[in-house]
């Protein structure tokens, strides 16, 4: 960790003055990266020729993001997606973020190329295209045609982009180690765990081997479908660093004009489309986490064609009955059902006030069930659902927010093509299917086959496991671990209620001493002053102090811990 440290020194110290720069002083001063930034270094809290402090402090959490560079880009880009996290206003500034990154030369892309594949571009290309379609931060894509004729894109990794996502990713480590306090008390409760969630996505994206293993799955799953297409990847000349997919010729999705005079109906299209995203979430879950317009492509004939699959979503069996059982309780205005799939929909089930939670639904219900069919927006309810999901801290599958996320995406490519189209409308339909589907003799069955095959488990784990705690008992080694929150202050006040009792009763004790000192007879040694013993003075002297101390003690204010 020192290490790591040392050799993130200079960057964490830039990220430090981005920081005081757009006026997140706070964060700097209440942390350990303060040692890191001396005041003499601290710049003007301006962003260009605006105050800073003219812009909200979403935005300006947005300007900090976007000086630190793309790994911050995309971990901001992938918190977007979770509203269990973070509140609504951030989350439409990092939705806002782009990562605008241009292309690297092409002859390094070449080399990329031959060095995967072991041999020379020409032996496997008949033709590449110098300039790329597109470029990111990852990596860009070539057009080419490979000698047997077939026409294909390829993806090519960025150089050295695994080692600076790495040191990147050292860094963000760093920073929640040096700030977890000052996060959590910003009620952000796992930073570490969303860092680490981040690495194991950031890892995944950059084995391109992943996406083409999706591609190949959901070919399988839609390969008996005439509307919809996905291109084939080709894995015999795929590594984790190149990918060569079938190229797709098409237009986009909402370009209605090209739809037209190819003779399609836009309204027809944009039904097909949210029809086969409805089948992905409800009756396979593994869906296309990212359905923008440039990822969907239309072809002449009708057919729809999928793009880019570095974004999968996923739902297990229950995960998609709990899902859809949100929906279906909100269509029955049934608030409490709705409380309960989502108490099976979350990771953790703890749900401190099950009536107000009940009580924020049926709210929520009211609101929707008032507005006419063409009033209701995909956006609005997500917007309100993640509202209550942040505010409730559940912690529910990632996948969640990307449906919801690409709901919203469908339901503004459906008002472009079809001036009536209503998500719920397509929705409805599945929620009879999914109930359908979980009550079927086959569903129940397997739930009682994983029901039986837990119970037997624990019945023969049972006897061992009570033996070992009766020995345990008999030897006197049966030890309870109790741990208790939220006492802290409580001890700290009861520790110095029992000191100042303490330094009450001494002064009490000396003040009846004095007292008691005049009846005293003593030698003609003894000074007197004002007809009292010198002694009786003396008491009188360290009785005073002593409630002074007292008096000082009452008024004290709390001492803060420092931050660390």
């Amino acid at each position: 960790m020192f290490k790591n440290t040392i050799s993130n020194l200079s960057r964490i110290r830039q990220v430090a003055e981005v920081l005081i720069r757009y006026g997140f002083e706070d964060v700097v001063t209440s942390t350990a990266l303060r040692r890191l930034v001396s005041k003499s270094r601290r710049r003007s809290w301006l962003e260009g020729e605006q105050a800073v402090f003219e812009t909200t402090r979403w935005e300006r959490i947005r300007m900090v993001i976007e000086e630190l560079g793309p790994t911050f880009i995309k971990l901001a880009q992938a918190l977007s997606n979770r509203a269990d996290l973070l509140p609504q206003p951030l989350i439409d500034e990092f939705e806002k973020l782009q990562s605008n990154v241009p292309p690297f030369p092409v002859a390094e892309a070449r080399a990329i190329i031959e060095r995967e594949l072991g041999c020379p571009l020409e032996e496997v290309f008949d033709e590449f295209e110098e300039v790329p379609l597109g470029s990111a931060s990852i990596g860009q894509v070539h057009g080419a045609r490979l000698l047997t004729g077939e026409k294909v894109v390829v993806k090519v990794q960025r150089p050295d982009v695994q080692e600076k996502v790495r040191t990147d990713l050292s860094l963000l480590h760093e920073l929640v180690r040096l700030t977890a306090g000052f996060l959590k008390k910003q009620g952000l409760s796992n930073p570490q765990d969303i860092v680490d969630a981040f690495e194991r996505s950031m890892t995944k994206e950059l084995d391109y081997t992943s996406e083409a293993r999706s591609m190949e799955q959901f070919r399988l799953l839609y390969e008996d479908y005439d509307t919809f297409y996905i291109p084939k990847p080709y894995r015999e000349l795929s590594t984790s660093r190149i990918l060569v997919i079938e190229y797709v010729s098409g237009c986009k999705i909402t370009d209605k004009a090209q739809l037209l005079e190819w003779g399609l109906s836009p309204e027809k299209v944009a039904e097909t489309g949210m029809e086969i995203y409805l089948t992905q979430i409800f009756e396979f879950g593994a869906f296309h986490a990212d359905p923008h317009p440039g990822n969907v492509l239309v072809r002449p004939d009708g057919t729809l064609v999928l793009i880019d699959f570095g974004m999968v979503g996923r739902l297990t069996k229950q995960q998609k009955y709990a899902f859809a059982g949100v929906f279906i309780g909100m269509a029955r205005q049934d608030a409490r059902s709705m409380a309960l799939n989502f108490r099976r929909l979350a990771l953790t089930a703890e749900i401190p006030d099950m009536r107000a939670f009940e009580a924020d639904l049926s709210q929520l219900i009211e609101d929707f069930a008032s507005l006419d069919v063409k009033e209701m927006s995909m956006s609005d309810l997500a917007d309100s659902l993640q509202d209550v999901i942040y505010r409730y801290k559940l912690q529910v599958p990632g996948a969640v927010f990307l449906i919801l996320r690409a709901l919203v995406i469908l339901e503004g490519i459906g008002k472009v093509l079809h001036p009536r189209f209503n998500t719920f409308e397509f929705v409805r339909p599945y929620g009879a299917k999914i109930l359908t589907e979980q009550y079927s003799l086959e569903n129940i069955q397997s739930e009682a086959l994983y029901t039986g095959t837990q119970l037997l488990a624990l019945l023969q784990t049972l006897p061992t496991d009570v033996r070992q705690i009766v020995r345990k008992i008999s030897r006197g080694d049966l030890r309870l671990r109790v741990e208790l929150s939220g006492y802290q202050l409580l001890m700290v006040k009861a520790d110095e209620l029992v000191g100042r009792s303490i330094l009450a009763a001494v002064t009490v004790a000396i003040i009846l001493f004095a007292g008691l000192s005049l009846l005293g007879h003593y030698s003609p040694q003894m000074p007197y002053y004002r007809g009292l013993p010198a002694i009786t003075w003396w008491a009188l002297a360290i009785a005073a102090l002593l409630l002074l101390i007292l008096l000082l003690l009452g008024t004290r204010r709390p001492r803060r811990k420092r931050p660390e």
